[in-house]
Formats: C-alpha cells, structure tokens, sequence
C-alpha cells in the first residue's frame, strides 16, 4: 500500500480510502490511485486486514450435501448475492445435518474469521443443531424453522400448495391427490399441509398422500399406484421432480396429461417448461432468498442487539399445459 500511495503521489490514508470505497476521495485522485495498483499488481492482503479488523469479507455457508434443487439452487443465489456485496464464500458441505456436524462446520468457518453465517437447514434435525450455535456471530437460517431465535429467510411453501391445490379444485377436479415429498423436511412438511388446508376449506376428504423422496423415481413409482386407483383426476406433486415422474408413470399407463389427470408440481426447475406437457407449478424466486439472507447478516454485523428477523418470500404460481378441466 504504500508503493501504492508513492507512485499515485497521496497518502497511505488516501489509497485505504480508494480500496474501501469512501466517497470523499476525489476522481482525480481516486483514478491515479486505481492505475498505481494496475501498474504495481497490488491485492490487498484479506487475512492481514481480517486480523486488524476482527473481520473478513467473508461469508460462511453451511448446507447439506446433496444434488437437489431447492437447496442447490439456494446456494448458488447467497454466493451471487455475496459477491454483488463485496464478499467471498466459504462453504461447508454436510453429509447429514445434526448437532455436531453443525457445531463442527461453524467452528471450521469461525477459525477462517467469517463475518457471518448462512445455514441452509431444511430438515427438522436442524432445529436442534441451532440450539448451541454462537450468539456472538450474525447468523441466519434459510429455509429452516422460523419460530427460532435465529434470523430465518422461508419461502412460504404452504401458501404455495394451497394456490396449487385450489387451482386443480378450482378447475372442476373433486379428488385431488399429493405426492409428498420426504416429511423430515419442512418444505415436505408444509406443502403436505398446504395441500390439506386447500381441501379442508373446499369441503373435501384428504385422500392418504402418497410418499416420495424428492426423486422422479420415486414419482414414477407413485404414479403406477395413481393410475391403478382409476378415478383420480388431478395430482400435486411436492416437487417437479416427482412430477416429471409421474407424468411418466400416466403415460405408461395410457392416461393422457392433462385430458384424463391434470399434474402440478412445485419449485419450477428451468426444465419444467419442456416437460411434455408443460408442468404448471410453483415458482420459487431463490435469487431472492439469497439476496434477503446475505442482507440479514450484513445488517447484523453493526447491529445491537442483533434482531432475529424473519423474512418469509411469497412463491408464484405458474399455470402451463398440464392441467385442465376434467373430461
């Protein structure tokens, strides 16, 4: 920095002003000083400054190791959203999540000097891993219980299950059958529970959901058991996937989607548009889930005492070709 503060002819303050964005320095300045660190290479050093500062400009994030939509697609908008902000991502990917393999990974990242924590807890076992989590640290939690004490970023899954079981009753279906996903989840959870508020306030019998795993296998295999039952006109599945499953499992069967079963899934993964027919579904907005998560630790970093915010994102629903009145 201070070859840096040599060659552009200012003070060592002037170019820390530079590197900090402060809007005192003038362009004039702040252009000479710009071309000194091309012209040198100069980086700053991050570990050097964290050691001052007592922090980096680095996010930790924890989340389960897995392959699946929501979670993956959740992680890739917090590291957009922290990298517009200014921050790198460090991530801890775990194979199960529980007590101490959350304790571990927050301990990891806390040994890296991390200036906050976003934890993506789906499962119900999250909740107990939250109970020993530092106070001392801004956290928050996507996708996790949002009667915590930590602040929690939801997109409002029931309220999506609902509008998607309203429309297929909407639409003239009087039985309208759910392919749940995996109930150690919350979202699994709460869209089972959308489904059955939509079906309550219409003044229909809850037919026993079918259970699924996230997986177009398990949907498919949900679907051979739908098209044996011979009177089931619509069908929620808890995720695209399962959908995707049992639009296969139907036309197997020789039932036409949408003519003799209207399908809906949920999350609206970029191939649901290209399904045959084209799935109407529940859109998810997971950039915004990560810009929101990113905001609640940046704001906590200041803040005291820290807020436990709970940010809930309301989903869209997304009419296409899968679903129709009944003949």
């Amino acid at each position: 920095m201070t070859d840096v503060a040599r060659l552009a002819g200012v003070s060592h303050q002037t170019v820390s002003r530079v590197l900090n964005g402060h809007a005192s320095v003038r362009p004039a300045t702040r252009a000479r000083v710009l071309e000194a660190i091309e012209q040198l290479d100069y980086r700053p050093n991050l570990a050097a400054r964290a050691l001052v500062t007592g922090r980096s400009r680095t996010l930790g994030l924890v989340t389960l190791d897995t392959t699946l939509f929501g979670p993956v697609t959740t992680l890739y908008g917090i590291e957009r959203a922290a990298r517009a902000a200014g921050y790198f991502v460090s991530v801890a990917s775990l194979d199960t999540i529980h007590r101490r393999s959350v304790g571990d990974a927050v301990a990891r990242l806390r040994d890296q000097v991390v200036a906050g924590i976003v934890l993506i807890a789906p499962l119900i076992s999250g909740v107990a891993a939250l109970a020993r989590l530092p106070t001392d640290l801004p956290i928050v939690v996507v996708e996790g219980d949002p009667e915590g004490d930590f602040a929690t970023v939801t997109v409002d899954q029931r309220t999506g299950a609902r509008e998607a079981t309203a429309h297929l009753l909407g639409i003239g279906h009087e039985r309208v059958v759910h392919v749940a996903g995996p109930q150690e989840w919350f979202e699994a959870r709460e869209r089972l529970a959308g489904w059955r508020e939509a079906l309550v306030a219409a003044g229909v019998d809850a037919p026993l959901p079918l259970l699924g795993d996230w997986s177009a296998r398990s949907g498919f295999e949900a679907g051979g058991q739908i098209a044996k039952f011979g009177d089931v006109t619509a069908v929620f599945a808890a995720n695209d996937h399962m959908a995707l499953g049992v639009l296969r499992a139907l036309h197997e069967a020789g039932q036409a989607v949408p003519q003799d079963v209207s399908v809906v899934g949920f999350d609206d993964i970029a191939e649901a548009e290209y399904f045959t027919p084209s799935l109407t579904t529940v859109h998810q907005d997971f950039e915004e889930v990560g810009r929101r998560a990113v905001g609640l630790v940046l704001a906590q970093l200041d803040a005291a005492p820290r807020r436990a915010a709970h940010v809930v994102i309301a989903p869209r629903f997304v009419v296409r070709d899968s679903t129709r009145p009944p003949s």
